[in-house]
C-alpha cells in the first residue's frame, strides 16, 4: 500500500493489469469478428477524452443523470441510509460523485478504477472538496471480485455504478459483473446504478459519433496505446471511428474499421485486415425498466427503487442484496 498525501492507494498490481490487457488485445485480435473490451479504453489520455465526451451537447447521459442524483438525492438518501461505504466501480473522474457523497454522509469512500494514474487525480481532487472524508482508492480490475482496503471490510456497503456503464455489457457478462459487485460488496450490501433507456435511434447514434469527433479520438486513441504498451505498429491513420444501431441485441456499437488492406503486429504477433474489416471497441445497450429489473435479480440483487427524468430517458435503480439461498 503507498500512501500519496492523505490517499491510501490500494494497488492490486500494474503487473496484472498489463498482463490482462496484453492478453485481451492477442486474443481479440486473432478472433474472426475482432473486438477489444472497452475497459482498455481508459488508460489517462482516454479517460480525459472520456470526460471531454460527458461535456459535449449530443451526448445526453451525463447531464440527465447528474440532474436526477440533484433532484433526488434527498429520496436516494433516505433510501439508502446515512453512514454506509460507498464503493464506486469505474470512478473515472467521479464527476457526479459528489452529487452522492453530500446526500448520504459516507463513512468512507472507496473508488475503484483500471486507470491508476486518473485514479489518483481524482481522488485528490475530491479529497480537496471532502477533507473530513476516508478515501481509499483502489486501483484493479472490477470486473472481478476486489478486495477491499481492511478499514472499511464488514462495515454496509452502497455500491454506486453510475453512466449506464453496465450497458457496456452483453447481458450475461452484465449479468456476471452484477454477481462479482456482490461478492465483493458483501450481505447487506446495496448498489445504486444508472442505466440508459431505449429511444430515437438517431439520438443515440449522434451520443456516440459526435460532431466535433471527440468520440472518433477516444476509440481511435485505443490504438494508440495498444502501440505504446504493447510494442503495436497499428496504422492508426488507416482506420476510422463508425457507431452502429444493432437493434436485435439493442445497443449501440463502436468499431474501428480499416479503411484499406494492412498488417500490423502487436507484442511480436502478426496480424491482417482487409478494408471494411472492423474491430469492435464498445457496445451500449439500452434497456427498459423490466429488463434490467431482471437482470439484477439474475445476479443477486433485487430493485428496491428507482427515479428516471420526465423524458424518461434514463434511470437510476437502487438494489440491495438478496439473502443467500442454497435451494430453489
Amino acid at each position: 500500500m503507498a500512501v500519496h498525501g492523505d490517499l491510501k492507494l490500494v494497488d492490486h498490481g500494474d503487473d496484472g493489469v498489463a498482463l490482462a490487457f496484453r492478453a485481451d488485445v492477442l486474443s481479440g485480435l486473432a478472433a474472426r469478428q475482432k473486438a477489444i473490451p472497452a475497459r482498455w479504453f481508459y488508460d489517462l489520455a482516454g479517460s480525459e477524452l472520456f470526460e471531454q465526451i460527458t461535456a459535449l451537447p449530443e451526448y445526453y447521459p451525463t447531464r440527465t443523470e447528474s440532474a436526477l442524483l440533484e433532484s433526488y438525492g434527498p429520496q436516494i438518501a433516505e433510501a439508502v441510509g446515512r453512514g454506509r461505504v460507498v464503493v464506486e466501480f469505474g470512478s473515472g473522474s467521479s464527476v457526479k460523485t459528489p452529487l452522492l457523497l453530500r446526500e448520504v454522509d459516507p463513512a468512507a469512500y472507496v473508488p475503484i478504477d483500471i486507470s491508476g494514474e486518473f485514479l489518483r487525480q481524482s481522488s485528490a481532487i475530491l479529497a480537496a472538496r471532502f477533507p473530513d472524508l476516508s478515501i481509499l482508492p483502489v486501483e484493479a480490475d472490477f470486473m472481478k471480485p476486489v478486495r477491499l482496503p481492511a478499514a472499511v471490510q464488514g462495515r454496509d456497503m452502497l455500491g454506486f455504478f453510475p453512466g449506464s456503464t453496465i450497458g457496456n455489457l452483453v447481458p450475461r457478462t452484465a449479468i456476471d459483473l452484477l454477481r462479482s459487485m456482490r461478492e465483493t460488496l458483501g450481505d447487506g450490501a446495496q448498489l445504486l446504478v444508472g442505466i440508459d433507456r431505449v429511444k430515437e435511434i438517431d439520438r443515440l447514434l449522434a451520443a456516440y459519433d459526435d460532431a466535433q469527433g471527440v468520440t472518433a479520438r477516444f476509440n481511435l486513441n485505443l490504438l494508440a496505446r495498444i502501440n505504446r504498451e504493447l510494442g503495436g505498429d497499428i496504422p492508426v491513420d488507416r482506420f476510422r471511428h463508425v457507431a452502429r444501431w444493432n437493434a436485435e441485441w439493442s445497443r449501440v456499437e463502436m468499431h474501428l474499421q480499416a479503411l484499406a488492406d494492412i498488417g500490423f503486429t502487436v507484442a511480436g504477433r502478426p496480424f491482417s485486415m482487409r478494408e471494411g474489416e472492423t474491430i469492435h471497441t464498445e457496445n451500449s445497450h439500452k434497456y427498459q425498466p423490466g429488463q434490467a429489473r431482471f437482470m439484477l435479480q439474475a445476479s443477486g440483487w433485487s430493485a428496491t427503487a428507482q427515479w428516471t427524468d420526465a423524458d424518461e430517458n434514463f434511470l437510476i435503480l437502487l438494489a440491495e442484496a438478496t439473502e443467500r439461498r442454497y435451494a430453489p
